[in-house]
């Protein structure tokens, strides 16, 4: 009977359990603009909320950018506001007098003419006399029509062209301003997610490199375990499979764990023959999501599938 069952132990080996390791979802929290840390009021380990400020930044080269373009829009605004509202009334009234003025000397010059005209048909006065009158006549016609186009510039105000050049200089100087304002709010930098603060990179009086992480961010409500499986283990793993799996760390056991993600890890770093005689033996990634929420579970402990 011992034979037999040393045998059977010998030839029916029992399958090694799956090991798995814990994962989360991280996020990397950088700046877009470099600065001095000037305050920290949050350390590794705090729950963090979404938007909740993690550390505030020291730029003085945005600020002072933005005294600039602030001031660069309030010159354009007044730019557009003067070509909006054309001429000043004194101006349209000087304008509008001196067309007047003219149109009572052209009235005048007119009269003129006509005794000149008539007493010289009568023979009565020289053709140099009537020239002259016409001459005047014909100066005054000038004056009164050149008297009412400044009436009318006057009135009608800026050209068109000139105003969508104002309209279009105060809306790229908004758009500076904007743009400039959007850096100064980096100074604050906040949760982009609820959370729990993994690692912060930065102190106190240090400077935070733009693009560089600040923190790490875990967010412990999204985890996986992650297998690396052979390929001559892969028949019963299937997605929407359902493993029973035990966590050391929690002393849990049947934890219920379902695939969602399959995928072959590259042969470069982890081929190997599943055995001696064969040639195939591709390692598979496998990752699969507790079924149900798993108290103080964490990223990094160990799950075992017994099969």
């Amino acid at each position: 009977l011992v034979l037999g069952v040393g045998f059977w132990m010998g030839t029916h080996p029992t399958e090694e359990p799956l090991y798995g390791v814990m994962q989360a979802k991280t996020v990397d929290v950088a700046a877009k603009v470099t600065g001095r840390v000037e305050t920290l009021p949050v350390h590794e380990g705090d729950t963090v909320s979404a938007g909740q400020l993690l550390m505030t930044l020291d730029i003085p080269e945005v600020e002072a950018k933005l005294k600039e373009v602030e001031a660069l829009k309030s010159a354009a605004t007044a730019r557009q506001s003067l070509v909006d509202e054309g001429a000043r009334p004194q101006e349209i009234r000087a304008a509008k007098a001196q067309m007047q003025r003219a149109q009572a000397g052209q009235e005048l010059a007119q009269k003129t003419f006509n005794r000149v005209h008539a007493l010289y048909r009568e023979g009565l006065i020289s053709k140099q006399k009537h020239d002259e009158a016409l001459a005047q006549k014909k100066s005054a016609d000038e004056l009164l029509a050149a008297a009412k186009e400044q009436y009318d510039i006057a009135l009608t105000g800026a050209r068109t062209q000139e105003k969508q050049a104002a309209t279009a200089l105060t809306a790229q100087a908004t758009g500076g301003v904007e743009q400039v304002e959007s850096l100064v709010k980096e100074k604050n930098v906040t949760s982009p997610i609820a959370s729990e603060i993994s690692r912060i990179y930065v102190e106190i009086g240090e400077v935070a490199a733009a693009g560089l992480p600040l923190a790490t961010l875990v967010d412990l409500s999204d985890q996986w375990a992650v297998f690396n499986i052979r390929e001559d283990d892969m028949p019963k793993i299937t997605k929407g499979a359902v493993l029973s799996a035990e966590i050391p760390a929690l002393n849990a056991k049947n934890v219920q764990f379902k695939v969602y993600f399959i995928n072959p890890r590259g042969d470069y770093a982890t081929w190997r023959a599943t055995r001696q005689s064969s040639e195939i033996g591709r390692t598979f990634e496998v990752r699969a999501r507790p079924v149900q929420p798993v108290s103080d579970l964490r990223p990094g402990m160990s799950v075992i599938v017994n099969r």
